[in-house]
């Protein structure tokens, strides 16, 4: 466990395991790096795993200012240049695809081997011209109003709806504590920008191999948002999880597990037990 201090003075909590090619684990709004213990305990025997927590989410900085999705990617590039990581492969999950494409949008995609995009949207906004985003207005103005009211009674209704099946209070409960971790002023904030930035203008771009994990639960995201990015972004590879919604690294980890590695070797990665 480590903090490492941003360019603004902020402190970003990461994690640093395993040693070979690296993977880079961004988690979604509200959430944490705590999400993918399945995937750290899984590859750090043969990867150098990174986790972290973004601005303002589990035991990073709370900072008054610096929650978009712009500055997060920014962030991400701070810590990559100062961890010296080559040929890294970014897994981002929900907000943290629309990071990885905003690095990449900035900075492009140097030193990026390949990305993992996890159940999301081109952008979560329904615009006139994309129906099959998440949000309208009147939705991302209750959800804003909610974690203003009562952000944990909003926060339990939403994390059971990224499942599939149903959550025990056991494991309701840990979610909970990592996400009431992020105060209600920064909810809302990233909240807001994550849900109306539109990535679409980006996308066939991107050059590096892609995989795209979906769950066919269609609770918060539709399949066909995996479809539209698999004819947007040009080497890409769409895989559907039938037994997840949205999130197939903890309802279907071993194949989720299988699935990257899979996708990694072939790319020809070597890691240290090649």
């Amino acid at each position: 466990m480590a903090f490492y201090q941003l360019s603004d003075g902020a402190e970003l909590f990461y994690e640093d395991k395993g040693e070979g090619k690296p993977l880079v684990f961004i988690h979604g709004v509200w959430m944490s790096s705590r999400f993918f213990h399945k995937q750290v305990s899984y590859f750090e025997k043969k990867f150098r795993v990174i986790t972290l927590d973004l601005r303002g989410h589990g035991a990073s900085a709370k900072t008054n200012a610096g929650h978009t999705v712009a500055q997060y990617a920014r962030d991400l590039r701070d810590l990559v240049r100062h961890l010296d990581l080559q040929d890294v492969t970014l897994v981002g999950w929900s907000m943290g695809a629309f990071v990885i494409w905003e690095y990449l949008h900035q900075f492009g995609d140097k030193g990026v081997l390949s990305t993992v995009i996890v159940d999301e949207l081109a952008s979560d906004f329904k615009w006139p011209d994309f129906e099959i985003g998440a949000f309208d207005l009147a939705a991302l103005t209750s959800m804003m109003q909610g974690l203003q009211h009562d952000q944990k009674g909003l926060l339990r209704g939403f994390l059971p709806l990224m499942f599939k099946k149903d959550v025990s209070e056991e494991h309701l409960c840990w979610m909970l504590e990592e996400t009431m971790k992020v105060p209600a002023s920064i909810a809302s904030a990233i909240l807001f920008d994550q849900s109306i930035i539109d990535c679409r203008p980006y996308l066939n771009s991107i050059q590096c191999p892609t995989l795209l994990c979906f769950g066919r639960e269609e609770k918060l995201i539709p399949v066909a948002a995996g479809e539209h990015l698999k004819k947007s972004i040009a080497n890409s590879q769409l895989e559907i999880f039938e037994q997840s919604c949205h999130c197939p690294f903890l309802e279907e980890p071993e194949k989720f597990n299988r699935l990257i590695e899979s996708f990694l070797t072939s790319l020809k990665v070597v890691n240290k037990n090649s």
